[in-house]
């Protein structure tokens, strides 16, 4: 019988996640989304709204009771809560894994019990622990909040004694840890699902450039050898079994200098990162999460063609309505989100564009470029 499906979150994630639902009215009848948002971008592809914050422990009982299966598209929902509500909904991932991996320290501390490289880290609880951490890792360190932070929010890089009080005021006595930082040559991340039986698949390894700590391009596949694949792509696979939570988990990870692969962190939720699967593979990450949550067989991860994912930001020196933006090349696939405001750097839409006839990811860097001028944010009046 066909389940109601819940979800935390009613973004651009909750809103594909609701797409890919409505494509599988076999086993999902309807779609119901928790944001404080009205008519939030899930809502404008036809989820039902529950307005309310993540937290809100009341409208999360009222999600759980209106639900058979819940999940998420954002990692601030209350995990205790979300136990609680369990006898209610099926719950994945599992409330305890969600609770792991929302505390980058707990998070961390679990990839090194089980032999999952990480950077170095401490815990840090006053002011004199930063200073005995930079001590042993020596500078540049990376303070970070460890609840909370995505897209480079909760990160505070330190490069001298004179900013450790600065970076330490910064975060006005949230919990924290130090981190060595780690001279990358590159950012990558593999998109690794694991149903509610077990099975655990992962897509191919993608590269990520990052404009002021915010997703600009996925490549995929990442620009790397078959050998740092292959090891990106165990570590992956050794994190789910870990891990245990069914579902998709993005795994964003560093290339060291000597090719060797390190875990900076991990999402409990589909990926920005895996965007490029909805034209890229043959199962898109949506659909993947789905079948995982549900208990279904995982569909294929196999990459059809090499595609590059640019995320539309808001413009930098701009905020409020803005022209609709439109592109009409070919193997060019538009998504916009439904967001009716630009901000500076907000997410507003990605684009996909698709090799053909045997094209190189760096044929395709070429054609991006122009492309990247015609979806700049401007006033609509």
């Amino acid at each position: 019988m066909a389940k109601i499906l819940g979800i935390i979150g009613g973004g651009q994630l909750g809103m594909m996640i609701t797409e890919a639902a409505k494509k599988m009215p076999e086993y999902i009848s309807k779609i119901i989304v928790l944001d404080p948002t009205e008519n939030c971008p899930a809502a404008q592809v036809g989820a039902e709204q529950i307005l309310a914050d993540f937290k809100d422990k009341d409208a999360i009982v009222d999600l759980a009771n209106k639900s058979d299966i819940i999940t998420y598209e954002i990692e601030s929902g209350d995990s205790d809560v979300l136990k609680s509500v369990e006898k209610n909904a099926e719950i994945n991932p599992s409330p305890e894994t969600l609770k792991i991996i929302q505390d980058k320290f707990l998070q961390k501390s679990l990839l090194v019990e089980n032999g999952i490289p990480v950077s170095e880290f401490i815990k840090i609880e006053k002011i004199e622990d930063i200073k005995e951490g930079i001590k042993k890792f020596g500078f540049p360190v990376l303070l970070k909040a460890r609840r909370d932070a995505y897209d480079g929010r909760g990160n505070f890089k330190i490069n001298s004694d004179d900013e450790i009080q600065i970076a330490f005021d910064y975060f006005k006595e949230q919990n924290l840890l130090l981190e060595k930082f780690v001279p990358f040559k590159m950012e990558v991340s593999v998109i690794a699902s694991r149903n509610t039986k077990g099975q655990i698949k992962t897509y191919p390894l993608v590269e990520n450039i990052h404009e002021k700590s915010i997703l600009r391009e996925t490549i995929a596949p990442a620009r790397v050898t078959e050998q740092v694949t292959k090891k990106a792509e165990q570590i992956a696979e050794k994190t789910m079994a870990v891990l245990k939570g069914a579902g998709v988990f993005g795994i964003e990870m560093f290339v060291t200098q000597d090719n060797n692969i390190i875990i900076n962190e991990i999402a409990p939720r589909v990926h920005n990162s895996g965007h490029h699967t909805l034209q890229s593979s043959e199962t898109s990450q949506f659909e993947q999460h789905l079948r995982a949550i549900l208990g279904l067989d995982l569909g294929s991860t196999k990459l059809l063609h090499p595609t590059i994912m640019y995320n539309i930001l808001g413009t930098k020196s701009f905020e409020g309505e803005y022209i609709p933006l439109t592109l009409s090349e070919p193997n060019v696939y538009l998504k916009m989100y439904g967001k009716q405001i630009s901000k500076p750097l907000r997410k507003l839409g990605h684009f996909n564009l698709v090799a053909e006839n045997g094209e190189t990811i760096e044929e395709l860097m070429k054609k991006l470029e122009p492309l990247k001028e015609k979806v700049v944010t401007q006033p609509l009046h």
